[in-house]
């Protein structure tokens, strides 16, 4: 995905994302093993987005984010954007099945 302030996460690819979302909080795979079984460092960097989402307020509030848009955004800020996309994919989805 394109940078788009205010929906950034830079160019990563939401589908790819949301794909290790589902993996870790739906399937119940660690962060860690999803690391392990990455091939690439942009799978690694996609798998580290989704584990900020594990992180408590008052443990982020002070990470600061190493991504070329470090500068323009804040790690709380990134998760916040995060979870509502991830929000969105799935009320989508539960829209689209009728099961």
């Amino acid at each position: 995905m394109p940078h788009n302030k205010p929906d950034c996460l830079g160019d990563y690819d939401f589908e790819r994302i949301a794909f290790y979302a589902k993996k870790r909080f739906i399937d119940g795979c660690s962060t860690v093993a999803l690391i392990a079984q990455a091939k690439t460092e942009r799978a690694k960097e996609e798998i580290a987005l989704v584990s900020m989402l594990d992180i408590k307020d008052e443990d982020i509030r002070d990470i600061q984010l190493s991504c070329r848009y470090a500068g323009e955004c804040k790690m709380m800020d990134c998760r916040d954007r995060l979870r509502k996309m991830i929000r969105e994919k799935l009320s989508a989805s539960a829209k689209e099945d009728p099961s």
